[in-house]
């Protein structure tokens, strides 16, 4: 046994090989010293991440009889523009609006999961879900996949039983809450701040009064403006949906293409 740990305390000697490289300046030695067993034992962390943040922003308002959701329609992953139009706004119903920023195929498969739901419901009761419904279908769906979560920073626009506006914003495991205004994606950090004193009349001293239709679509296009001027992933074009008791009407607002 005293042998065999003297024999274990020794240094381990490895065989030296090298290789000639004839170049125009004449033949060069390559040492292959240990090379292979370096390469055999140096670790490798290989990661998968399933999920990709494809960016843009998404902003919505209610009103005394009326919402506007407004999302940009450019996709992005890292530094690259994947699509310049693809919508952020999927309407599940005639007055609501789904508005979702975050990773684009979980957006897709939870706006197909909503879908397959609504018309179940449809199919049942002879008539759509209301706004509220949705509202809570969309935090159990959420709240579902809480262990591997849908990456989609949602929020629902849509009219109330008393047809006034109505924004639900969501985190990604389904809490939410309703509120008048909200802002979700990319831009959300340079939105929010102009939404609470504009729209939520924080941090004023004059009289708060209620936005006409026309403020609100102005103050949305002014925000996306601002915001392509210092998000990259947000830009191209803004569409907007208006939700009246007359059902949902689109415009599409063009901003900067860089």
């Amino acid at each position: 046994s005293i042998l065999m740990m003297e024999f274990a305390m020794r240094p381990r000697t490895t065989a030296t090989s090298a290789v000639s490289i004839a170049t125009s300046d004449g033949p060069v030695s390559l040492q292959l010293d240990n090379l292979v067993d370096d390469f055999k034992t140096t670790p490798f962390e290989r990661r998968f991440n399933p999920y990709d943040f494809n960016g843009g922003t998404i902003v919505s308002i209610a009103g005394a009889d009326f919402a506007v959701c407004a999302g940009c329609t450019r996709i992005s992953t890292g530094y690259e523009i994947i699509s310049r139009n693809q919508s952020k706004l999927f309407p599940l119903t005639g007055q609501t609006v789904l508005s979702a920023a975050g990773c684009l195929s979980d957006i897709i498969t939870l706006r197909r999961m909503l879908d397959a739901r609504l018309t179940q419901y449809e199919h049942s009761h002879a008539v759509e879900m209301s706004g509220k419904a949705v509202s809570q279908l969309l935090s159990t769906t959420l709240y579902h996949r809480r262990f591997f979560p849908y990456y989609a920073f949602c929020m629902v626009t849509s009219l109330d039983e008393e047809g006034k506006g109505a924004v639900y914003g969501y985190d990604a495991v389904g809490s939410f809450k309703r509120d008048d205004y909200g802002c979700m994606g990319s831009g959300q950090n340079y939105v929010m701040p102009i939404l609470d004193n504009l729209v939520g009349h924080k941090n004023r001293l004059d009289e708060k009064k209620p936005l006409s239709l026309g403020e609100v679509i102005s103050i949305i296009k002014d925000v996306f403006v601002i915001v392509a001027e210092r998000d990259i992933y947000t830009g191209d074009s803004v569409e907007l949906k208006i939700i009246t008791k007359d059902g949902i009407a689109t415009e599409i607002f063009n901003l900067k293409k860089d």
